[in-house]
């Protein structure tokens, strides 16, 4: 996990370093471009072998989430400072929590549901609206957490009846074509350093998921959970260090107390999962 951290926050430092001289919807379709080359060599025997009935739909439907979610990070990501964009992303987990009792009528018990409180009330300890301009990067990089929610939602599903790998590249080639009309509407001519720049971005970016995926099979989540908050911190030394952004406490602040009421809701999860019953109401509030 302090792996991931460092890959995601070298994601963010690329992103940032590249500013706004390429177009948000060009910089992602030429990420998840060179995504789709990484995983080339997977995806022709993947297509040969076809799919199961339905995952078509539902990879196409992911495709559209996660492309309005990665173009919204991009915006952001070039217009606010990297700690605010990695605080508020931190709001991803609490929204899935909401999601999957929308959709998959997963119960919210009370403890849940203030959790979630607790998780909103650190946004608006970071965004602090009234006290100081809401910009559209934060307006964007809100949009985009939804965004990747409701991307992660399906993946859930679709994880059910197709493997990890297959997940991942249909994400990559299904955002990659659906950015294709929208980087060509507002395409600017590019020179071969920044393409080597977006090429780093999406190996970090696939490192990042790798150490990840290896993290969750060695340690439980209640375990590998809390370790995301030091991405904050990795976030907040790289926007002072490298790009001179100012260290703000209350982005700090608000950072931790919604990776306190993740860390809260991923223990609790995990004590019910080593349990292995279904808790009855009264014990679950």
């Amino acid at each position: 996990m302090l792996a991931t951290g460092l890959c995601f926050v070298g994601v963010t430092g690329v992103v940032r370093h590249l500013g706004t001289g390429i177009p948000a919807a060009q910089s992602a379709f030429l990420r998840f471009g060179w995504g789709v080359l990484f995983l080339l060599p997977t995806l022709l025997p993947m297509v040969r072998a076809g799919f199961p009935a339905g995952s078509l739909k539902l990879f196409g439907v992911r495709g559209l989430f996660h492309t309005a979610a990665v173009v919204c990070w991009f915006y952001a990501m070039a217009r606010i400072p990297v700690a605010e964009v990695t605080a508020i992303g931190y709001l991803n987990p609490v929204l899935l929590t909401v999601g999957a009792a929308m959709i998959f009528g997963e119960k919210l018990a009370l403890r849940r549901v203030l959790a979630v409180c607790v998780a909103l009330i650190g946004a608006l300890i970071v965004l602090r609206p009234g006290l100081r301009e809401v910009t559209g990067g934060h307006l964007a990089q809100l949009a985009a957490a939804t965004f990747f929610a409701g991307s992660y939602l399906i993946a859930k599903r679709l994880s059910q009846i197709v493997s990890a790998g297959t997940i991942v590249a249909m994400m990559s080639l299904s955002v990659t074509v659906l950015l294709a009309p929208f980087a060509w509407w507002v395409w600017v001519p590019v020179d071969w350093v920044q393409l080597l720049w977006l090429a780093l971005v999406a190996a970090f970016a696939t490192g990042g998921h790798y150490c990840m995926t290896r993290a969750f099979g060695a340690a439980p989540l209640a375990v590998t959970q809390p370790v995301t908050f030091l991405q904050l911190v990795w976030a907040t030394l790289l926007g002072a260090l490298v790009f001179g952004e100012g260290v703000d406490p209350m982005v700090l602040l608000g950072g931790a107390v919604i990776i306190g009421a993740i860390s809260y809701i991923t223990w609790r999860e995990a004590v019910l999962k080593r349990a292995g019953v279904t808790p009855a109401e009264a014990e679950t509030i």
